[in-house]
Protein backbone atom coordinates (compact mmCIF):
# COMPACT_ATOMS: atom_id res chain seq x y z
CA UNK A 1 0.00 0.00 0.00
CA UNK A 2 1.54 3.28 -1.07
CA UNK A 3 1.58 6.34 1.15
CA UNK A 4 -0.26 8.23 -1.60
CA UNK A 5 -3.12 5.71 -1.62
CA UNK A 6 -3.34 5.77 2.18
CA UNK A 7 -3.41 9.58 2.08
CA UNK A 8 -6.33 9.43 -0.39
CA UNK A 9 -8.14 6.97 1.86
CA UNK A 10 -7.80 9.10 4.99
CA UNK A 11 -8.63 12.27 3.06
CA UNK A 12 -11.83 10.64 1.81
CA UNK A 13 -12.68 9.47 5.33
CA UNK A 14 -12.12 12.94 6.78
CA UNK A 15 -15.50 14.25 5.62
CA UNK A 16 -18.71 13.38 7.53
CA UNK A 17 -20.79 13.29 4.34
CA UNK A 18 -18.44 10.75 2.76
CA UNK A 19 -18.42 8.65 5.94
CA UNK A 20 -22.23 8.72 5.89
CA UNK A 21 -22.21 7.55 2.27
CA UNK A 22 -19.90 4.67 3.20
CA UNK A 23 -22.17 3.71 6.10
CA UNK A 24 -25.13 3.60 3.74
CA UNK A 25 -23.22 1.55 1.15
CA UNK A 26 -22.21 -0.93 3.85
CA UNK A 27 -25.87 -2.03 3.76
CA UNK A 28 -25.76 -2.57 -0.01
CA UNK A 29 -25.70 -0.88 -3.38
CA UNK A 30 -27.45 2.46 -3.86
CA UNK A 31 -28.14 4.89 -6.65
CA UNK A 32 -26.77 8.41 -6.52
CA UNK A 33 -30.32 9.64 -5.91
CA UNK A 34 -30.68 7.32 -2.90
CA UNK A 35 -27.33 8.51 -1.55
CA UNK A 36 -28.26 12.16 -2.06
CA UNK A 37 -31.63 11.86 -0.29
CA UNK A 38 -30.47 12.31 3.34
CA UNK A 39 -28.07 15.14 2.46
CA UNK A 40 -29.10 18.72 1.88
CA UNK A 41 -26.91 19.37 -1.16
CA UNK A 42 -27.10 19.68 -4.91
CA UNK A 43 -26.38 16.57 -6.97
CA UNK A 44 -23.09 18.00 -8.37
CA UNK A 45 -21.83 18.39 -4.79
CA UNK A 46 -22.72 14.78 -4.01
CA UNK A 47 -21.00 13.66 -7.22
CA UNK A 48 -17.85 15.41 -6.03
CA UNK A 49 -17.95 13.35 -2.83
CA UNK A 50 -18.49 10.15 -4.83
CA UNK A 51 -15.52 10.94 -7.09
CA UNK A 52 -13.29 11.40 -4.05
CA UNK A 53 -14.47 8.09 -2.57
CA UNK A 54 -13.92 6.33 -5.88
CA UNK A 55 -10.44 7.86 -6.34
CA UNK A 56 -9.52 6.52 -2.90
CA UNK A 57 -10.67 3.04 -3.91
CA UNK A 58 -13.42 2.99 -1.28
CA UNK A 59 -16.35 2.66 -3.69
CA UNK A 60 -17.00 1.60 -7.25
CA UNK A 61 -19.70 2.91 -9.56
CA UNK A 62 -21.39 1.68 -12.69
CA UNK A 63 -24.01 3.09 -15.00
CA UNK A 64 -27.25 1.31 -15.71
CA UNK A 65 -29.07 3.37 -18.31
CA UNK A 66 -29.18 6.90 -16.92
CA UNK A 67 -28.73 5.72 -13.34
CA UNK A 68 -25.37 5.54 -11.56
CA UNK A 69 -25.16 2.75 -9.01
CA UNK A 70 -22.57 2.82 -6.23
CA UNK A 71 -21.23 0.06 -4.05
CA UNK A 72 -18.63 -0.32 -1.36
CA UNK A 73 -15.39 -1.72 -2.76
CA UNK A 74 -14.35 -5.11 -1.37
CA UNK A 75 -11.89 -4.64 1.51
CA UNK A 76 -12.23 -0.89 0.99
CA UNK A 77 -11.09 0.05 4.47
CA UNK A 78 -8.34 -2.58 4.76
CA UNK A 79 -5.47 -0.15 4.07
CA UNK A 80 -6.66 2.18 6.82
CA UNK A 81 -7.31 -0.74 9.18
CA UNK A 82 -3.83 -2.15 8.51
CA UNK A 83 -2.17 1.21 9.15
CA UNK A 84 -4.15 1.71 12.37
CA UNK A 85 -3.26 -1.80 13.52
CA UNK A 86 0.44 -1.05 12.95
CA UNK A 87 0.14 2.17 14.94
CA UNK A 88 -1.71 0.36 17.72
CA UNK A 89 0.99 -2.32 17.94
CA UNK A 90 3.71 0.32 17.99
CA UNK A 91 2.08 2.26 20.83
CA UNK A 92 1.30 -0.89 22.81
CA UNK A 93 4.98 -1.85 22.59
CA UNK A 94 6.03 1.63 23.71
CA UNK A 95 3.62 1.57 26.63
CA UNK A 96 4.84 -1.90 27.63
CA UNK A 97 8.43 -0.59 27.60
CA UNK A 98 7.39 2.41 29.67
CA UNK A 99 5.60 0.14 32.15
CA UNK A 100 8.74 -2.01 32.47
CA UNK A 101 10.83 1.11 33.00
CA UNK A 102 8.56 2.45 35.74
CA UNK A 103 8.39 -0.98 37.41
CA UNK A 104 12.20 -1.18 37.43
CA UNK A 105 12.45 2.33 38.88
CA UNK A 106 10.06 1.37 41.66
CA UNK A 107 12.05 -1.79 42.44
CA UNK A 108 15.32 0.18 42.55
CA UNK A 109 13.74 2.78 44.84
CA UNK A 110 12.42 0.10 47.21
CA UNK A 111 15.88 -1.52 47.60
Amino acid sequence: MSKFHLDLCFSALSDPTRRSILQRLARGEATTSELAEPHDMALPSLMSHLKKLEAAGLISTRKKGRTRICRLAPDALKPAQDWLAEQNALWEARLDQFDDYVTNLMRERDK
